[in-house]
């Protein structure tokens, strides 16, 4: 009988120039966490940038080079679900508030501070993190769950502009996981709102865009002004920016984008994905899309690209191109060819991934319709499932 795996004990990340400090603070709290040191602010930092962040930081005030106070006022921008205590000796009033109003600091104790009281303070910095954490994870369900429902919805209204959502979604997350950033819930909204600046446009317009065919110089502008509407939209929402800078910046030609670190990255794969989907929906095979991307005057990143080909290749693989009656289209499956009405009026273009609204949606079709047949490519990658 194999025992049970004991849980993992919370993260503590305790700082200070003075070794025995950090020993002290070691054996005091080691029996009941995970307990890292960091020998000054510039190892901390570094600890940060290479681990998995803490639920706790302590940190000394007095420390050369940084101080606690500007050590924990850095963590709280780059790891804002971390909790941050300071310890320190007799402080003036003022330097006390400012130390914990910059640095958002959960706790001030004063040296020499009992082991049971340093103790106390921890456990309550952990179940601080936890609450963080989980209004976190409830605030991206949250948002992640209304942008679903929102381009369900624009999706049965304007297929052409919308239908591409969940696959350029689908695409965006797998390489995003393949790139090692799995769980970037703000690049897969990104991805779901990246048509969103077509709700302006008229249909005829948007199809035309869709299919990449020659525009009139009206028409160019019309859809030059595409990416202002989406931000103005957007920026109604709170908590989003990051989607926002992502999204602007995957506007940006190669090499040429403003943003850093990982919404740079983001932008870099949304920016790819949405380059490749266009070529294919033109009519291009995979390798000439993959090798009009490589050819392009300002490349994307060749790391990136060799990834995306090796996942494209894999995803080739565990395709399947077939007939199948439109009632009997289930979600998932990729329409190949468009889907019209009797007077030609265009339910869906090729390249639509079926999804559940649209199967409701399919209620409403005539018997004749749903009685035809179209061309359907089923998608079965297991390398990243998306949501």
């Amino acid at each position: 009988m194999t025992a049970p795996s004991k849980p993992e004990l919370p993260r503590i990340l305790c700082v200070d120039d003075e070794p025995r400090v950090l020993e002290s603070l070691t054996l005091n709290l080691r029996r009941h966490f995970h307990i890292s040191t960091a020998n000054g602010a510039a190892a901390a930092l570094e600890f940060l940038a290479t681990n998995v962040p803490p639920a706790v930081v302590i940190s000394d005030m007095r420390m050369p080079v940084m101080d606690g106070a500007a050590l924990l006022k850095r963590i709280s921008q780059l790891y804002p679900e971390t909790t941050r205590i300071l310890l320190t000796g007799e402080p003036s009033r003022d330097a006390a508030a400012a130390a914990v109003n910059e640095g958002q600091i959960f706790r001030f104790l004063t040296k020499p501070c009992p082991p049971e009281e340093v103790r106390t303070a921890v456990d309550a910095g952990v179940i601080h993190h936890k609450m963080q954490m989980a209004e976190k994870r409830l605030m991206q369900e949250t948002l992640l769950g209304c942008i679903n429902a929102l381009i369900d919805v624009l999706s049965m209204t304007n297929p052409v502009a919308f239908g591409r959502t969940n696959r350029v979604k689908r695409m965006t997350t797998e390489l995003a996981a393949a790139s090692g950033m799995d769980g970037f819930w703000q690049l897969e909204a990104a991805a779901m709102l990246s048509q969103i600046g077509y709700i302006s446009l008229p249909a005829e317009l948007v199809e035309k865009l869709y299919y990449g065919q020659k525009l009139t110089a009206e028409e160019a502008a019309l859809s030059a002004g595409a990416p202002k509407v989406a931000r103005t939209l957007l920026a109604r929402i709170p908590r989003i920016e990051a989607v926002v800078q992502i999204l602007a910046n995957s506007q940006d030609q190669p090499g040429e984008s403003a943003a850093a670190g990982i919404l740079k990255q983001g932008a870099d794969i949304l920016r790819l994905v949405l380059a490749y989907d266009a070529l294919i929906v033109a009519g291009n095979s995979v390798d000439i899309a993959m090798q009009t991307l490589r050819d392009q005057p300002r490349p994307h990143d060749a790391r990136l690209l060799d990834t995306f080909a090796q996942l494209i290749g894999a995803r080739a693989v565990k395709q399947e191109i077939r007939e199948s009656l439109v009632s009997a289209l289930t979600p998932g499956m990729i329409i190949l060819d468009d889907l019209r009405t009797a007077v030609g009026t265009l339910l869906v273009p090729k390249g639509f991934e079926v999804s559940e609204t649209f199967l409701e949606r399919t209620r409403n079709f005539d018997l004749a319709l749903l009685q035809s047949k179209v061309r359907v490519m089923t998608a079965t990658s297991n390398l990243v499932k998306s949501s």
